[in-house]
């Protein structure tokens, strides 16, 4: 009967699918602000979700003793009265009657009527809570820790906000005949056939929360999904190496694309290099011809290996000689490889 009203308070309230009806009175304390909750994923066939009270608050499973100093805002949402006629053949007519054992013979029908007077609204301030857990981190040897990891389908929750009766409430339900005037008794001890039943529960008892969801990261970092968009759970290894595989991957990626742009301009450098020199008469180019140039020679003679050009070696193709010239020094050796054409007298034009 409990969770009728609840479910039915949640329905006409709203707040866009995020308030969650109590589901049970016995465990209506535990839905306090800054209280822990499991949710869990139900069969393919229910697409709604479950919520598992715990006896633990975020500050138990978090490293470390400092409290959590986040402040909660409470203020006055409505005042609730409900009378509803709900009928036995309908699901929430038979949850009621299963859960409250009413004897329903000769009825189609039962009144439900729902007293919870003013209603609070009590929450958690976002903005300092988050500043709080920023350095925080998860101690993944508390025991509620344990066992949600191993449950693929188990998501952390925090209570972030509850709705709390302010005096004490009553429910009651009557059975009878659809169009009979449904009389309401709270409670009424002269009763013999059992066809109306009554309870009433104090006053500050939870009947609705709304949670944030927990996502766990494998270092003990954790963020708090402030939006339907972000879902919590538990960084799994296997998600952890294909990330780091993807960021290595880019870096490579990104790597290999700016060794290909040094390499292209490079290459347009030497081709407006060559491209100007053979564009010029060889009177104006031939360099070394002239008086008191540098001299080309052959570096075999001089048991020096053939390699790659200091001009035109460095581009996609690896261009080598066996030319060079022995006055000249690059990166402390004493002596450069030029092809004998143009490369060494463009060489040795750009230096002077």
């Amino acid at each position: 009967m409990f969770a009728a009203a609840t479910k039915s308070f949640v329905k006409q309230v709203g707040d866009g699918g995020r308030l969650v009806p109590v589901p049970s009175l016995s465990e209506a304390d535990k839905y306090q602000p800054l209280s822990l909750v499991v949710k869990k994923k139900r069969c393919f066939l229910f697409p709604r979700y479950k919520f598992a009270s715990t006896p633990f608050t975020l500050k138990d499973i978090l490293i470390g003793d400092r409290e959590i100093s986040a402040g909660i805002s409470s203020y006055q949402l409505l005042n609730y009265e409900d009378e509803s006629d709900v009928s036995l053949y309908g699901r929430r007519g038979n949850h009621i009657v299963n859960d409250v054992g009413i004897n329903v013979t000769g009825s189609d029908s039962i009144a439900v009527k729902a007293s919870f007077g003013v209603v609070t609204k009590h929450e958690v301030e976002v903005s300092t809570l988050l500043k709080e857990i920023t350095a925080r981190k998860i101690n993944f040897d508390h025991s509620l820790i344990r066992q949600s990891r191993s449950c693929r389908k188990a998501v952390l929750c925090v209570v972030m906000e509850s709705i709390r009766t302010t005096r004490q409430c009553s429910l009651s339900v009557h059975a009878g005949i659809r169009g009979e005037a449904m009389r309401f008794h709270f409670m009424d001890e002269q009763n013999p056939k059992g066809r109306e039943k009554a309870i009433v529960f104090p006053a500050h008892t939870t009947i609705a929360f709304s949670v944030f969801e927990l996502f766990i990261y494998l270092d003990g970092a954790f963020d708090l999904c402030v939006t339907s968009v972000s879902k919590g759970g538990f960084e799994r290894e296997e998600t952890a190496s294909f990330a780091l595989l993807y960021r290595l991957r880019n870096i490579l990626f990104e790597r290999n694309r700016r060794v290909m742009d040094a390499i292209s301009r490079s290459q347009l450098y030497l081709d407006d290099l060559f491209s100007d020199y053979y564009d010029k008469p060889l009177s104006m180019t031939d360099i070394s011809l002239k008086e008191g140039t540098h001299i080309r020679v052959n570096l075999l003679n001089h048991n020096i290996p053939k390699g790659p050009c200091i001009l035109c070696g460095m581009g996609n193709l690896k261009r080598e000689t066996v030319y060079g010239c022995f006055q000249c020094s690059v990166d402390g050796m004493k002596y450069v490889r030029l092809h004998a054409v143009p490369c060494f007298d463009i060489w040795h034009k750009r230096m002077k």
